[in-house]
């Protein structure tokens, strides 16, 4: 699959405005807590590992860069509210891995997974337009979603930044709870929650996935 696909598919329409409005179909997160939530940001969090790109495919070298080159290109783009650790929301940010498998899959030019830097270069290759939207589309706002509430939120429906829905599909095993979130892609597996609960204590929280969110079905 040609890699501009994805940049053909997914809309450029209009993002989001009020952020800190949008509604949320799960239960209140942090309900009864001792202590007000921090205001740490998500983009502090990311900007704190200096290491750049590496073998780690854990960590998010890629999704890192993707925010600063939208923000570089868009100063004023609704992913800003990454920066404002005052504004409430919770993102789904995917791994290195996750972005490296993306790539893989659209241009099915790799044996194995590329660089992060190769992955890099592929996914800005999109167009910052394209970039900025799949970003949004990782974000709920408006709510600080922590693990708790998540494996308690089977069939919510959650309102992105980008205005379309992701559902959460929590499947129950033995000994854990395993969240996966459903996207506009109906053909590829649906990405799991790896991490729960990045910048836990903060208004802006996180959950790691395996797997980049698709807005639009890639077929």
């Amino acid at each position: 699959m040609n890699i501009a696909r994805l940049a053909a598919r997914v809309a450029v329409g209009a993002v989001a405005t009020a952020l800190a409005t949008t509604a949320v179909a799960v239960p209140a997160a942090q309900a009864g807590a001792k202590k007000p939530l921090g205001t740490n940001s998500l983009a502090q969090v990311l900007l704190a590992d200096k290491s750049g790109f590496d073998h780690n495919p854990r960590d998010f070298d890629v999704l890192t860069k993707a925010v600063l080159a939208v923000l570089e290109a868009k100063p004023d783009s609704a992913v800003k509210v990454l920066t404002d650790g005052n504004v409430a929301l919770t993102a789904f940010i995917p791994n290195d891995g996750a972005f490296q498998r993306l790539v893989q899959d659209l241009t099915d030019a790799y044996p194995h997974l590329p660089s992060e830097s190769a992955t890099f270069t592929a996914v800005a290759g999109l167009g910052i337009d394209t970039v900025e939207n799949v970003l949004l589309y990782h974000v709920v706002p408006g709510a600080t979603i922590d693990r708790k509430t998540a494996v308690k939120a089977d069939g919510a429906e959650l309102t992105t930044a980008l205005g379309p829905t992701i559902e959460v599909d929590v499947r129950h095993y033995p000994h854990y709870k395993q969240v996966r979130l459903i996207d506009a892609d109906t053909d590829d597996r649906d990405p799991r929650v790896v991490v729960f609960d990045v910048n836990k204590g903060n208004k802006q929280i996180a959950h790691a996935i395996d797997r980049v969110l698709r807005p639009v079905d890639l077929d």
